[in-house]
């Protein structure tokens, strides 16, 4: 999870003093429960508009055939999501969402922010921590009524951030027979909604964990889909979808260094308006660098 803008709207700047560490008991992280019901309720026309989305198939992929290569193996190609497929980081984007809506605690915003400048500098993170202060806006909430919400956010600030050739190449992917998978930080339920608008088989993403009761909590279910956790991610979908040595990563599309491993582990990797870092390892191996910046 990249940087945050530390005087975007919505995030209170602040010294960045007494950092907290991942052992750092979580509180509540909402400034009120009356709040967050207001923002987690839709209007009977918001609730028809959602239905009606969700009425039609979970992908534009859904019915094309899957074509596998001359020794029956699937060819996948696996695209990054923020930063690669669309312009910005959706995490982000997302607390600023909830902080303009009062659904985090200035305490939590802060903290945010003081993972983030540790993370600018590469200093050893702990994503599962800063994911958890994230959703402590959700923690006790339904999961359908979080998912709603993330839905909604989504098609209020994500959807019109999809870099053109990021959808070509997508699109262009499915529509040869190959396997298209988004493998993503975010979390699910905002890849889930994007799946239905683009040529997407299939996506591993952050998934948080729900309590017996069907509401959210504030943990990460396993590990986030970061770094290489995305490769490992990718493996066990795939092999669970098509076994053990009937698939291969044909391609793989990462914008962010920490996104290396999976492209190694590729036929063919795009480094996708690469980072510095990233931008050495494409010239030191011969990579293809896109330049799919929106202007």
């Amino acid at each position: 999870m990249p940087q945050l803008d530390e005087n975007a709207p919505g995030l209170a700047p602040g010294a960045f003093a007494d950092a907290p560490g991942a052992a750092v008991p979580l509180r509540a992280g909402r400034e009120d429960t009356d709040t967050v019901a207001a923002a987690l309720a839709f209007t009977p026309g918001e609730a028809g508009e959602d239905a009606a989305r969700h009425d039609g198939p979970p992908s534009r992929a859904a019915d094309l055939p899957v074509v596998p290569d001359a020794a029956g193996r699937v060819q996948v190609a696996a695209f990054d999501f923020d930063g690669t497929t669309i312009q910005g980081n959706s995490p982000v984007m997302l607390v600023r969402y909830l902080a303009l809506r009062g659904m985090l605690r200035k305490s939590v915003i802060l903290r945010i922010l003081l993972w983030a400048a540790a993370y600018k500098v590469r200093l050893p993170q702990n994503e599962s921590w800063v994911r958890g202060l994230v959703f402590s806006a959700f923690r006790g909430e339904p999961k359908a009524r979080v998912d709603a919400f993330l839905a909604r956010f989504y098609h209020e600030v994500i959807e019109g951030r999809f870099r053109p050739e990021a959808v070509r190449a997508l699109r262009e992917h499915a529509e040869a027979g190959h396997v298209v998978v988004w493998i993503s930080a975010s979390f699910e339920p905002i890849i889930l909604e994007a799946m239905r608008d683009h040529y997407v088989h299939y996506q591993a993403s952050t998934r948080m964990r729900v309590d017996a009761a069907g509401d959210y909590t504030d943990e990460v279910e396993g590990l986030p889909v970061e770094g290489a956790e995305k490769l490992v991610a990718l493996r066990r979908l795939c092999d669970a979808e098509f076994g053990e040595g009937g698939w291969e990563l044909g391609w793989a599309y990462g914008d962010h260094h920490s996104d290396r491993p999976l492209l190694e582990a590729a036929r063919t990797p795009y480094a996708v308006t690469p980072d510095r870092p990233l931008a050495r390892t494409a010239r030191r191996e011969g990579w293809q660098v896109l330049d799919w910046d929106v202007d």
